[in-house]
């Protein structure tokens, strides 16, 4: 190997990948001496098996054998080994970031102090914690005290040491005032305080707990054991072909209403609403009925004495905060707040759409008065940034304020656990989504994974709000009220956002996209989807996963075909549980077993640790 270019007594890691049929893979550990020769193995280092295999999508057996199977989409057609091997000065290394459990192996990846990532090293027969204490011989290797598979490089000197421990605060500000002001404003901060660090925001998913103690076992051991079985690669069979119906319209509707006004044959007009959507002079009755403001088994006159009982319960609850004299709110500051919020969120809501345009327009009050009375509605909840953006499409299609309200009050009802201050839904949704991906797509979520964004942050918008602004005004309204069906099962907004990185993952991959490129690119995809080529995608997907025999349980417990095996404690991460077998559910590991990570504080990586480890 080469010696140009590094400063003396510099370190080296050279990996270099071989053929199957050749000698195991070598992790070679070289010291440039300081004439400037060529660097040589050093003899008191170990050498590793890996088995590296950079195509090759995994399935972990009971006895694991390394085969190659064709190509993956995205992927070069014959890739040759060389161009896996690197060499990098230990000096240059920034940071290294583990993979996260639930893969059924493990990978490495090598960020330099440029901001480059080296190519994933993987790990399918254990070797990472070995590694990784070879390394802690030449290099301070510090966990971040925001995300606990991050370490931090630093020499062995301990006055710059000291001067780097600013790079271990990630956060100018704690975790939960990150959430907070994610949830004041959710775009700007996805997209560019995100972007000024990749992993900013997966520290604030990922809460430390508190009272936390200092003295921290090694890190979690996330490589399978061996003798057990992880399915990571599910067969699926071949996607179908989905064609979607035209709009319900309003003669459609009549005819399932009989002769007292109540609907018949709900399932299937739901079934109807589901494959075509609604035509724009129905939406007004039938969202009602969608979001749960109207009964579908109701009649008409039962109908009618809803309406007036609700009608007087809007109103009395509005009369509370329009009561309240400008002398008391000012020592109300809560609703002071929201009032403030509020006021400013709807001055810049859908301003572009002539419902709402110009300074004086009527809708800006209603949607101001509305979530100002939802707050009553809901103390517990308030208002949170991001409510004003569900409202304006049904004030736009009810065009009433007390229907309008109790309809917002229904889809509320759906989503208001993304609003809540924990984040644990959204962290959930997360899992979930990418555990879809990755039966579906797993080079897709490879990729994702070495570019530092298998996380999916970047899909954060896409839940929180529905969807609401990668869509034009219109086709979100198309798109709410084939979800709202809740058909072909729950979670179909999962994959709607699988279907928009499958059209998706081509220009992701085959462009070379890193980290900052695949958030840029997300974002550009704003209103240039369509939404029923979109919906068409999501159905197939949905079609896909359900006829595969051999579906892990845990998907199924997302797409709704199974009962969950067992009550889930909230997830503590984005990352879901690791797939498992139709036959079994792993049962998640207890608490205690779990070395929670201090919320600052340096760990310094043990160069002793029990061989044990890898498994």
């Amino acid at each position: 190997m080469e010696g140009a270019g590094y400063r003396d007594n510099d370190v080296l890691l050279h990996w270099a990948p071989v053929e199957e049929a050749g000698d195991s893979t070598q992790i070679i550990f070289s010291k440039k001496d300081s004439s400037g020769g060529d660097s040589c193995t050093s003899e008191e280092e170990p050498t590793f098996d890996p088995g590296y295999e950079p195509d090759w999508a995994v399935i972990s057996t009971v006895r694991p054998q390394p085969r190659h199977s064709e190509p993956t989409r995205g992927a070069e057609p014959s890739s040759p080994p060389g161009s896996w091997a690197f060499s990098v000065s230990l000096g240059e290394l920034k940071s290294i970031r583990r993979s996260k459990p639930g893969l059924s192996w493990a990978y490495l990846v090598l960020v330099t102090q440029a901001g480059g990532s080296l190519p994933a090293l993987h790990f399918h027969r254990g070797g990472t914690r070995a590694l990784l204490r070879v390394l802690s011989r030449y290099l301070l290797l510090a966990s971040s005290p925001q995300d606990s598979r991050l370490y931090l490089v630093f020499p062995h000197d301990s006055s710059a040491l000291s001067n780097s421990f600013h790079h271990l605060q990630l956060f100018d500000q704690d975790s939960s005032n990150v959430v907070s002001r994610f949830l004041q404003d959710p775009y700007s901060t996805t997209f560019s305080s995100f972007s000024r660090v990749t992993n900013f925001f997966r520290g604030a998913l990922q809460p430390q707990p508190e009272g936390a103690s200092s003295d921290l076992p090694p890190p979690p051991d996330d490589e399978p054991e061996p003798g057990f079985e992880v399915i990571s690669c599910v067969e699926l069979g071949p996607r179908p072909t989905v064609e979607r119906g035209p709009p319900v319209t309003e003669e459609e509707w009549t005819r399932h209403v009989g002769p007292e006004g109540r609907l018949q044959q709900v399932p299937e007009l739901k079934n109807r609403i589901f494959s075509g959507g609604l035509s724009p002079g129905l939406r007004r009755e039938a969202w009602k009925f969608l979001l749960g403001y109207l009964s579908w088994e109701g009649t008409a006159e039962e109908h009618k004495a809803h309406v007036r009982k609700k009608t007087d319960e809007y109103f009395r609850m509005k009369l509370q905060w329009k009561s309240v004299s400008p002398e008391q709110e000012r020592r109300n500051s809560l609703l002071h707040g929201y009032r403030s919020l509020i006021e400013r969120d709807v001055s810049r809501t859908d301003r572009n759409n002539k419902f709402y345009e110009g300074p004086e327009n009527p809708g800006l009050g209603l949607l101001n008065d509305i979530l100002l009375t939802y707050c009553m509605y809901h103390f517990d909840l308030g208002y949170v940034q991001g409510m004003s953006d569900l409202l304006s499409p049904i004030l736009y299609v009810i065009q009433n304020e007390v229907d309008a309200f109790w309809c917002f009050c229904g889809f509320m009802e759906l989503v208001q656990g993304n609003f809540e201050e924990s984040q644990e839904t959204m962290k959930r949704q997360l899992g979930c989504l990418l555990l879809l991906l990755r039966v579906l797509d797993p080079p897709l979520c490879d990729f994702l994974d070495s570019q530092d964004s298998g996380s999916l942050c970047f899909c954060f918008r896409w839940l929180l709000i529905w969807f609401k602004r990668e869509f034009p005004f219109l086709d979100v309204l198309r798109l709410w009220e084939v979800l709202w069906t809740g058909l072909p099962g729950p979670n179909l907004h999962l994959l709607v956002a699988c279907a928009i990185l499958d059209m998706e993952r081509d220009t992701l991959m085959l462009s070379g996209f890193g980290s900052n490129e695949i958030l840029k690119h997300i974002n550009e995809l704003t209103m240039k989807l369509s939404v029923e080529d979109v919906l068409t995608r999501a159905e197939a997907l949905h079609r896909q996963l359900t006829a595969c025999p051999e579906l892990p349980h845990n998907v199924q417990e997302i797409l709704g075909l199974a009962p969950p095996a067992e009550p889930h404690s909230p997830s503590p991460t984005a990352s879901p549980l690791p797939l498992s077998p139709t036959r079994a559910l792993p049962s998640p590991p207890p608490p205690a077993d779990t070395a929670p990570q201090p919320d600052s504080s340096l760990e310094i990586l043990p160069e002793e640790e029990d061989d044990g480890a890898d498994s």
